[in-house]
């Protein structure tokens, strides 16, 4: 979960319960009101300042986004847990939404404000975070609210009451998952002392039993301003925003760090593993996996950015070791590694998926001796150029994100500084094929995994973990790059988006929309659509389509797919190629000196695809694979049948929704030649958008897409495939899972529905307050708060800008015992919105929020270029999204009331339910 709050009326909050006298008296005295931070370290436009009370504040100043991130980190996570404490942090992050003296109700606020937010918890730190319009208004609230909770949270028993089988349904969804209990039973089993091996989530007694009085000392002992780091990123001014972080957190006194009180260090180290250890799982599930980790140094040692590049080189797709050695010899559909980056020594782990009815043991040895090669023989240039080029692209674009970055903190202050950031960059840079084979060889020994058998050994071969880095010595005197180029502050209204956006035809029939606009280290964005075919060509090539579209990246007449991804890391770009019937969509972000290059390069991709014979193979494999595996899961079965109900097509109709095995047999049925053929008749730029949006020339961009596309033209009639309305009449049907133990909830109705018609924009309130917003609609309320049932419930509208037909949809995860009290409360919920409606409070907040929210969503520079290619398809301009502001600002409670009544019946409801009913009798609702 995620959560805020905050207060330092300390009368009031021990009034409440939350601060006992002794508590209190812990406390040093009151800092003087006067005194100010002192200005540390600045790197990259990031500027540290620490308050007298131990305060750390970061502040990133970005006028190019309209918005305003804030987060805070505490350092505490569940490497900090006692026993019988296990997911005592992540609990505490729950209850710290529960409210405080100033404000009562976080999830409610950051509805009104629009925010996107969230809490997170991890092994060394907790941090929360908002992203809202920048306002004055806004940042005052948000820190009013960070300053509250980090003190003065009512962390009540009977909050924890209702939370705690919440948090207990998220560990349910988890549990649905083999690979993820794999993964936690082996790391459990790599350490045998230190709390990295417990899952943050903690053990299901623990959360269930936790007393509030453990739970109460844990928050006061380390949600303090001195165990504590505030970002701020955004458009602000730096001076103000310390004159306003000093009135919100200056009053909050530095605590006194002694006897209890005191924060000491962790001191439990894993002791040095002699010998190779192993774990076996059996569960209900549809594919096999193999797993093995390794003991490797803390995040901030020097070894580390070899780690990072040889998970790299081991797991790459498709140019890893693993992937060599099992997907392209079909030991195996997926494989992967990755390695966390902790305070502490962490962990590199290598894993593998295989069919059901494959030879896993096959698998995990030629696993074992692809990293034993790497150990032995160790690595290529090539290879270690190209893991960097990869990992370094990925950090220099997330810095044109201050939103992104602002968050990202979080995980490198928890390895012990922020700076971090910064340093396993350039450290990064500096690695070689010598650090690489170094650090395979010293860390990747069979004694030191945790897959495999005991065997005597008469001279023990041990990997010797190096004590954690002086992290202070590290950072010191640390300057970093020249920060990035700062954008200009532009203002997301519609009008002055519509204002800024030149349009333009080319040619051969190709839109362009292009919004030029200065951005951080010159980011750009861009989004191209192809539209192709008919209903008619469409026929029977459902699936083809899609695999058409996923195969284009996968090389060309003149690169390889390998040199394809090598391409794209060096002109730092990310680009996403996906396909649906009649489309195919392409989303791009890199910098303005790469765009042209980008742009050729994914021309020729489209145009000029290889469309290998072993790559289609791997991706019907990899893909079939894939929906095997949710064969027995809940949340896929129910999909898949809802969905199938709602569309009501018939089978031989492109359009018709398919079933799950239905999926399975068409993806294996998919040929070369079928792809090839799909490609030359169909592929082409005459019925294309193209938007751009950032730091690039609109003329050079016209003028290269014009050489690009101007001339590429379909071969086949092009006719919008249109939806036709069906319906929905009442249906309830379930779906036995056996031996999972979470289940899901879908119910909905299809609505004659556009974008454009009178009511959209009141239904679209009307979901906001029902199912919408932060945790505060009517559904999550009642459903989650009040009755403690599901972890994730809520509802979406949905209606297409061409044809009526939308769709309202309601969902929750929920253990099956609790079935009824889910749709007796569901069913509640809905009868009080028809019937009594909302009210004028409810309205006049949901409109604020939801208008906030949306605010946010136009500061998106990737979201806006896709809307902007939309746009283009549907001959609309981005007014047409200032006139949904408009209906929605002047809805009432009685219009939103009709709207309702009007399309919403829940007689007409598809209702599908998935989960092991049968082993757990449900209960009845409480009367």
């Amino acid at each position: 979960m995620r959560l805020l709050l905050r207060s330092y009326v300390f009368a009031a909050a021990a009034s409440l319960g939350v601060l006992s006298p002794s508590a209190a008296q812990q406390r040093a005295p009151r800092t003087p009101a006067t005194a100010g931070p002192v200005r540390g370290a600045s790197v990259e436009g990031i500027t540290q300042y620490t308050f007298p009370n131990g305060l750390r504040v970061l502040l990133f100043p970005d006028a190019s986004r309209p918005q305003v991130t804030v987060n805070i980190t505490y350092q505490v996570g569940s490497r900090h847990e006692g026993y019988g404490e296990t997911g005592m942090a992540h609990l505490l992050e729950h209850m710290l939404f529960k409210g405080s003296p100033r404000h009562l109700n976080p999830k409610a606020e950051l509805s009104d404000h629009g925010a996107s937010a969230n809490g997170t918890t991890w092994l060394d730190r907790t941090n929360y975070y908002e992203t809202f319009p920048a306002t004055e208004e806004n940042i005052d609230w948000a820190l009013d609210l960070e300053a509250d909770r980090m003190i003065a949270s009512f962390v009540r028993k009977s909050d924890l009451e209702t939370e705690f089988s919440v948090v207990r349904n998220e560990f349910e969804s988890g549990e649905n998952s083999p690979f993820r209990i794999l993964l936690e039973r082996t790391i459990a089993t790599a350490f045998l002392w230190h709390n990295y091996g417990n899952s943050t989530i903690g053990a299901r007694s623990d959360i269930e039993n936790v007393p509030i009085e453990r739970l109460q000392a844990f928050y006061r002992k380390y949600y303090q301003p001195d165990n504590a780091l505030l970002v701020v990123a955004g458009k602000f001014d730096a001076t103000r925003m310390l004159a306003k972080i000093q009135q919100k957190f200056g009053r909050i006194p530095r605590p006194v760090r002694t006897g209890s009180n005191t924060l000491f260090a962790t001191y439990t180290a894993e002791p040095t593993q002699d010998g190779e250890r192993q774990v076996t799982l059996r569960r209900v599930g549809d594919t096999k996996n193999v797993m093995a980790v390794w003991h490797v140094p803390a995040g901030t040692h020097p070894d580390f950015a070899a780690v990072d590049v040889l998970a790299q080189v081991l797991g790459d797709d498709p140019s890893g070791r693993l992937y060599k050695a099992l997907v392209e010899t079909k030991l195996a559909t997926s494989v992967g590694a990755f390695s966390f980056q902790l305070r502490e020594p962490g962990v590199l782990a290598a894993y593998a998926e295989v069919p059901k009815d494959d030879d896993l043991e096959a698998a995990r040895s030629a696993m074992l001796r692809a990293v034993e090669r790497v150990a032995d023989s160790g690595v290529g240039a090539e290879e270690v150029e190209r893991a960097k080029a990869q990992l370094l692209k990925n950090i220099e674009l997330n810095l044109t994100s201050s939103d992104q970055i602002g968050v990202e903190l979080s995980e490198w202050e928890a390895q012990g500084d922020w700076r971090m950031l910064f340093v396993h960059r350039d450290r990064l840079k500096a690695v070689s094929p010598v650090d690489v084979s170094k650090v395979a060889k010293t860390y990747l020994i069979p004694s030191n995994s945790t897959v495999g058998l005991f065997f005597p050994t008469e001279k023990p071969v041990r990997a010797e973990m190096p004590p954690v880095p002086d992290v202070a010595a590290v950072v010191k005197d640390y300057k970093g790059n020249p920060a990035l180029a700062a954008g200009e502050a532009f203002e997301t209204t519609p009008a002055n988006i519509e204002s800024r956006t030149a349009r333009t035809k080319l040619k051969g029939g190709m839109q362009l929309a292009l919004l030029q606009k200065k951005t951080r280290g010159e980011a750009v964005n861009a989004s191209l659509i192809l539209h192709f075919g008919s209903l008619a060509g469409m026929q029977g090539q459902r699936t083809v389509s899609t695999l058409t579209a996923e195969m284009l990246l996968r090389g060309t007449a003149t690169r390889t797919r390998q040199q394809v991804k090598d391409e794209l890391n060096r002109l730092k770009a990310r680009v996403s190629l996906g396909g649906s019937l009649g489309t195919a969509r392409v989303t791009i972000s890199t910098t303005r000196p790469n765009l042209p290059e980008v742009l050729t390069l994914v021309a020729e991709v489209l145009k000029t695809p290889a469309f290998p014979a072993d790559e289609l193979a791997q991706l019907v494999k990899e893909n079939a694979t894939a929906l095997e595996g949710q064969q027995s899961e809940p949340t896929a079965l129910a999909s898949f049948a809802f969905q199938r109900l709602l569309s009501a097509y018939p089978d031989d109709d492109p359009r018709a929704a398919p079933t799950l095995q239905q999926a399975i047999d068409d993806v294996k049925a998919v040929t070369l030649e079928q792809v090839k053929a799909f490609h030359g008749r169909f592929y082409g730029a005459d019925h294309a958008q193209l938007s751009v949006v950032g730091d690039f020339e609109s003329a050079e961009i016209t003028a290269l897409a014009e050489r690009l596309f101007g001339t590429w033209k379909s071969s086949s009639p092009y006719a919008r495939i249109t939806q036709e309305f069906k319906a929905s009449t009442g249906q309830n049907i379930k779906i036995e899972t056996p031996d999972k133990a979470n289940a899901l909830f879908l119910a909905g109705q299809t609505l004659p529905l556009r974008e454009d018609d009178a009511d959209y924009g009141n239904l679209v309130l009307a979901d906001y307050m029902l199912g919408g917003g932060f945790l505060n609609s009517r559904l999550a309320t009642r459903i989650r708060e009040k009755e403690g049932i599901s972890y994730g419930v809520g509802s979406r509208l949905q209606a297409s800008a061409s044809d009526s037909t939308g769709a309202f949809i309601a969902y929750a995860i929920y253990a099956p015992q609790n079935l009824a009290k889910l749709e007796a409360a569901f069913s509640e919920e809905m009868d009080r919105a028809l019937n009594s409606g909302f009210t004028a409070e409810e309205v006049a907040k949901a409109k604020q929020g939801l208008l906030q929210q949306r605010q946010v969503e136009r500061a998106s520079d990737a979201g806006l270029a896709a809307a902007l290619a939309d746009d283009l398809y549907r001959g609309s301009t981005y007014l047409e999204n200032g006139k949904l502001d408009t209906v929605i600002s002047a809805a009432t409670p009685d219009i939103v009331g009709r709207a309702m009544k009007k399309y919403v019946d829940p007689s007409k409801f598809v209702v599908v339910k998935a989960g092991d009913f049968a082993k757990t009798p449900t209960q009845a609702p409480q009367p």
